[in-house]
């Protein structure tokens, strides 16, 4: 087995992309969230992030490094951070972290991290080039 990368202690700084409920709908009869619907929340927060730099339509073309370093249960609050680390001639690269806090808690704790990859895309979906310059996280 190889070794998985610590989680970290506090969250990013800025503001998450996107904040929920995990609700017993995302469940196993167990009560932990399956981890297709938070990676659903990490591709919709990262792709959030990449259209902002793109400055329009992106597409998800891989996603890499993913690490569940712990369960979501039912109750949790999730927040999922997103921000562009790479940017390509028509691609980014994208680090999305995501972090529960449990009902009624004040700490937060690292559940899942990875890098995306999306592309620019126009309206035939064919890439395009993602304009110079930097946009402001929100």
């Amino acid at each position: 087995m190889e070794d998985r990368p610590p989680a970290q202690d506090a969250p990013p700084e800025e503001a998450p992309l996107l904040r929920t409920i995990a609700m017993p709908a995302d469940a196993n009869p167990s009560g932990d969230i399956f981890g297709g619907w938070l990676l659903g929340l990490m591709d919709l927060a990262g792709g959030n992030a990449a259209m902002r730099r793109a400055r329009g339509r992106v597409a998800t073309i891989a996603v890499d490094g993913m690490v569940f370093h712990r369960p979501v249960l039912v109750g949790d609050e999730v927040s999922i951070y997103a921000r562009v680390i790479g940017v390509g001639n028509t691609s980014m690269r994208v680090r999305i972290e995501a972090w529960r806090r449990r009902l009624a808690e004040d700490a937060m704790e690292q559940v899942t991290e990875g890098t995306f990859t999306f592309v620019a895309i126009d309206s035939e979906r064919k890439p395009r080039p993602v304009p110079s310059g930097e946009v402001a996280h929100p």
